[in-house]
């Protein structure tokens, strides 16, 4: 199948390789070059070293006000910018998010899982919809985070299932609402992770001691020598909780 991607950091570089493996990757739409390192040099985001390796076009706006998709489909992971509301008229994107919906929604979903001791994670496939993470879902997944996973193990799971998903999911979309209950807001600041919750949050309810660990191996590479995202965020509308954690948009 034809489709377009929109991936920045290092999690949306390998759904994008990937996709890539199994669909015709029409281009790559990601954010334009920054800084990075301790020289600032300009550098290219991970997803565009990836799509140059692989041969896919390009194409980095500044601002995606005017930006046509071209493209029927684009598949969303780790883009980390507001995406306008008209351009999501103009196309069906999907997001893979690295979490069990409405668990985590937001910047660190990866992160946040393993810093709160979750017995489980997974991938959620959802359609992009003006409110952060909040997306009726196409398909997830979900599967068992064991005492010796940390940050990489757990984006590589994730992605590789987010891929999986896609295949039963882009020949013929089908969406259901995301729960009410049990919805949670993790965000990504100054190299640390906050949360804030607007349900019943699952927490592991044994083997506390692990969690401590696990904060050690909870964070995420940077892309760009800034905060990364994957997910994407349309609004700054809600409630006090959910303004503060929806700064940085959404995903890992």
């Amino acid at each position: 199948m034809r489709l377009a991607v929109a991936a920045t950091a290092p999690f949306g570089a390998d759904v994008l390789e990937r996709l890539a493996a199994r669909h015709d990757v029409a281009y790559l739409l990601t954010r334009p070059d920054r800084p990075k390192g301790r020289g600032r040099r300009l550098g290219p985001p991970p997803a565009k070293e990836t799509a140059e390796r692989l041969g896919i076009e390009v194409r980095q706006p500044e601002r995606l006000e005017d930006f046509d998709p071209e493209e029927a489909t684009v598949v969303l992971a780790a883009y980390g910018a507001l995406i306008p509301e008209p351009v999501l008229d103009r196309a069906l994107w999907l997001n893979v998010h690295p979490s069990l919906l409405p668990r985590w929604r937001g910047a660190a979903p990866i992160e946040r899982a393993l810093m709160a001791g979750d017995a489980e994670t997974g991938t959620t496939i959802i359609k992009l919809v003006p409110e952060l993470d909040a997306g009726p879902i196409a398909a997830q997944s979900a599967f068992a985070v064991g005492e010796e996973d940390d940050y990489a193990s757990i984006a590589a799971r994730t992605a590789e299932l987010g891929v999986e998903l896609l295949d039963g999911v882009l020949p013929e979309p089908a969406f259901m609402p995301q729960p009410s209950e049990g919805v949670t807001y993790a965000e990504r600041r100054s190299g640390r992770t906050t949360a804030c919750s607007t349900g019943a949050a699952r927490r592991r309810s044994s083997s506390t001691a692990s969690v401590p660990s696990r904060r050690t191996s909870a964070r995420a590479p940077s892309c760009t020598g800034g905060r990364s995202r994957s997910g994407a965020r349309a609004s700054r509308k809600g409630s006090s909780c959910r303004s503060r954690c929806s700064r940085t948009g959404g995903g890992e």
